[in-house]
């Protein structure tokens, strides 16, 4: 029998980051029988992400949110994050020292959230391979990776630099310009200590033993190729919900049956997610654009929300329209007649939209949605980008008419069903993101030679 061996598991906790290295690492647990992993995050989160039926070779461990008690927040943007980062060095290595006690292994590798850079140097500390999991396009990791070209290129100040010019001096970038950069790049207040981990992160990539990606090798191939030049290994292993089958969610609110009355391509499927919000004028605004166009549309909105409608919009748009707290999206999105998806552009959304071979329509807000976005509409060509930023009426109402009844609406939906083709096949037996996932194991259970 092969020797056991303890993967310690760093997460971070904010967003949505948590929960796809989970899902990575169950699937690492399936292939790898003689592995036990430690998962460490704040209690919050390790709360939310064992609700359900444990995992005997996932263990979970809570570590400091290094917030000190009876602390009084002054609602600041990053201060919970900004005072996790602050204690986050020794509550990860005093959580690792535990678990080791706890589960009698000493530690063989780090598996982390990319933005932990940081665990670079408690790997090499330890003496162990560092493996970090970037939840996102590589595209936007190559712009962490390469902030000190941009901003010894370009400058570190937005307003002395035409936000229109092309990032063509980095592979597979031609066609994003300096405006669909992530904050924290040349943008926003650079002194922020999460900007600065970012570009720590950078700057730490090339010490990995393998950087480890929620995509695949054949959507971003310039890209790919030229992080595969520079780093030890850079492994594509996506998308995730692909090679994790759907789970047929419960469908309370009948939205699929309720599609089954709509025909192909017809209906708009529009949510955003937990964090970002849309504004009340963007929620009238979008009302007014759907009433207007007359589009068939399921639309996921939290109640709390829903007072900003205009007056008698449900009751005029009861026969084409459904509003909805929840939705199975995955199953939603494959479904037949579904023919624009409406959404903030985070990545998980757009792999589902490749999935399920559904255009669309981008409404960026924060991080790297902006460079996503540019990707779905200038390079992918897949969808587009909501013409003025946010939405208004006349945006939304031109949007919507090009992706669901224009020639242009048509190719996209072409192309988004030819990704999702290789995207099925980078995940079969012989693809590239099984060969990528199969070198991932073959690191953590001590067989990479």
């Amino acid at each position: 029998m092969d020797t056991e061996l303890h993967v310690a598991v760093l997460a971070f906790p904010f967003g949505i980051h948590a929960a796809p290295l989970l899902a990575f690492v169950r699937r690492l647990a399936e292939a790898a029988p003689n592995v036990t992993f430690s998962f460490h995050s704040t209690a919050t989160s390790n709360a939310r992400l064992f609700s359900s039926e444990p995992n005997n070779r996932i263990k979970s461990f809570d570590v400091s949110d290094g917030v000190p008690k009876d602390y009084v927040f002054s609602g600041g943007k990053q201060e919970c994050m900004n005072m996790f980062f602050s204690a986050a060095y020794t509550s990860f290595s005093e959580a690792i020292t535990a678990a080791e006690k706890e589960i009698g292994i000493k530690v063989s590798c780090l598996i982390t959230d990319a933005f932990l850079g940081f665990s670079a140097d408690l790997a090499a500390e330890t003496g162990v391979p560092w493996v970090p999991y970037w939840t996102s396009a590589a595209c936007a990791l190559s712009t962490h990776f390469r902030t000190d070209l941009i901003r010894e290129r370009i400058g570190k100040e937005v307003g002395n630099v035409n936000v229109d010019e092309s990032l063509n001096f980095i592979p597979g970038m031609s066609k994003v310009k300096i405006d669909d950069l992530p904050e924290g790049i040349i943008s926003g207040d650079l002194t922020i200590p999460f900007f600065e981990l970012l570009r720590e992160m950078g700057l730490k990539l090339p010490n990995a033993a393998a950087v480890v990606v929620n995509t695949f090798e054949e959507l971003e191939p310039e890209v790919t190729f030229d992080l595969k030049s520079n780093l030890k290994k850079f492994l594509c292993v996506g998308p995730a919900n692909l090679v994790q089958p759907i789970v047929n969610l419960s469908d309370e609110s009948g939205c699929l049956q309720w599609l089954d009355g709509f025909g192909p391509a017809s209906v708009c499927y529009t949510v955003f997610g937990p964090i970002v919000r849309l504004s009340p004028e963007e929620i009238v605004a979008l009302a007014e654009a759907l009433e207007e166009t007359q589009f068939p549309f399921l639309w996921l909105i939290k109640d709390e929300a829903k007072r900003f409608l205009p007056k008698g919009f449900l009751e005029r748009t009861k026969e084409k329209g459904k509003l909805v707290s929840w939705a199975p999206q995955e199953q939603v999105l494959n479904h037949a007649s579904v023919g624009a998806f409406l959404t903030h552009c985070v990545w998980s959304s757009i792999n589902e939209g490749i999935v399920g071979g559904v255009p669309l329509i981008c409404r960026p807000f924060i991080g790297d949605q902006n460079l996503n976005s540019r990707m779905v509409e200038s390079v992918w060509e897949i969808g587009l980008k909501i013409p003025t930023g946010k939405i208004t009426k006349g945006g939304a109402v031109a949007a919507l008419k090009r992706v669901l009844s224009s020639e242009d609406g048509v190719q996209m939906r072409e192309n988004a069903r030819r990704l999702r083709e290789v995207a099925i096949k980078a995940v079969e037996p012989d693809g590239s993101s099984t060969a990528n996932f199969k070198s991932v194991v073959k690191i953590i259970t001590n067989n990479d030679n």
